[in-house]
């Protein structure tokens, strides 16, 4: 793997063999557990899928507009959740000014399809680079970045997210011929898997990086609606009258507790977005109409939200009981998920095995959500992830469990 001329971030494809940089976390877990059987019923803390209730509008709004599954979807979205989304993103951020539903909001199929084909599209849309072209991610990363990257044609850079950079990228470690060649930048605030969000200050900081240098910034901004004290903001907030260079990446699959509709959206710089559009006019999956309704009354709701941060806080407060200080534990600013540095108990590996044979809890070793830096370190390594999904009674016995285990 090559290095920078002064940023030391990694290019290629990491610590797995070519063409497998973008293998399921999930699938590699499932294989270093596969000759061991759990001791304990089963507690699943490793897929962050939310398992608080479906909120009750969605079988009304979903009979209502049954008959709308006889017809083929637009790429764009229908008008009244094109709508929906712009009022809730008006009323949610400070932005510089409301946001336009005709031109600067797409429908996506879920955030992870529209993460995976924008990377595709910036490629497109911001031309040739002084170099080869390259895509920056933070390191974890989520595999649609890397994945679509690829598609992209493009390198891929990872920027490592430790503990010493508050686990966002460290933008004063960018050189100019590594911002020279950046077609566009992932960035996810609340981080997957630490937590982590950038202040409105970083998103301006890199909001003028990107402007100097031509490039995209692609925010993932997923679990900005799972947080237990602050609101965390969006990049779209610092992103100037137009957005230019910005567009921000949502889902309800968090907000509002439905993974399985597969409903997100994509706003901002409105000249990205028609390029985005003639993308995904041709080649992304459409999104029903039905479930275009469902969207609409749950961006038009925040009852459901709020509940929904009220139980993670249940399950939050539970682990601030239970983990204390424990293995570098701290509340995360946002998001779900608990990062937990295990390396003084054998690494990652090691302790995702022991965790699930002698305890029965299922954890993500931090390794496979990250890739190996030019001088051979993992920001992964030695840490798990734990996604606290499960009701608060399964969570409470699973931090038990762990404790138990591992001290």
């Amino acid at each position: 793997m090559a290095m920078t001329a002064s940023s030391g971030v990694a290019q290629g494809a990491g610590s797995l063999p070519a063409g497998q940089a973008e293998r399921s976390p999930f699938i590699r877990t499932t294989e270093l557990l596969a000759s061991y059987q759990p001791a304990k019923p089963l507690i699943t803390l490793s897929l962050g899928e939310p398992q608080h209730p479906v909120p009750d509008f969605v079988g009304p709004v979903l009979a209502r507009h049954i008959a709308d599954f006889g017809r083929y979807p637009l790429a764009k979205g229908i008008e009244p959740f094109r709508r929906a989304v712009a009022n809730w993103l008006t009323s949610r951020f400070d932005l510089p000014r409301p946001v336009d539903p005709e031109s600067e909001i797409l429908v996506l199929n879920g955030s992870r399809e529209g993460l995976f084909f924008a990377a595709i599209s910036a490629a497109r849309y911001v031309g040739p680079r002084k170099g080869k072209p390259a895509i920056l991610m933070p390191n974890p990363f989520y595999p649609a970045y890397g994945a679509g990257a690829r598609a992209a044609g493009c390198e891929l850079v990872y920027l490592p997210t430790t503990l010493a950079n508050g686990f966002l990228p460290d933008l004063d470690a960018l050189d100019e011929a590594t911002l020279a060649r950046t077609v566009a930048i992932f960035i996810a605030s609340p981080a997957n898997p630490q937590g982590a969000v950038a202040s409105r200050d970083y998103f301006t900081r890199l909001k003028k990086l990107a402007d100097a240098y031509g490039f995209m910034i692609l925010s993932d901004e997923c679990y900005s609606e799972i947080y237990t004290r602050e609101a965390p903001g969006s990049a779209l907030e610092s992103a100037g009258p137009d957005f230019t260079n910005v567009v921000a990446f949502q889902s309800l699959s968090k907000r509002s507790n439905l993974p399985g509709m597969r409903v997100g959206f994509a706003a901002g710089d409105r000249k990205f977005l028609a390029a985005f559009h003639e993308l995904r006019n041709v080649a992304a999956p459409q999104v029903p109409v039905p479930l275009q309704h469902v969207a609409v009354a749950a961006y038009s709701d925040e009852a459901h939200v709020e509940e929904n941060r009220r139980l993670y806080r249940i399950k939050f407060d539970l682990a601030d009981q239970i983990l204390g200080s424990r293995y570098g534990y701290k509340r995360p600013a946002g998001g779900f998920c608990v990062w937990l540095d295990v390396s003084a108990r054998g690494g990652d590996e090691a302790a995702a095995v022991r965790l699930y044979r002698d305890a029965g809890v299922r954890v993500i070793p931090g390794s496979y959500l990250s890739r190996l830096q030019p001088d051979g370190f993992n920001p992964g390594a030695g840490y798990i992830r734990l996604a606290l999904v499960s009701d608060s009674e399964s969570t409470a016995e699973a931090l038990h469990r762990l404790v138990e285990n591992l001290d």
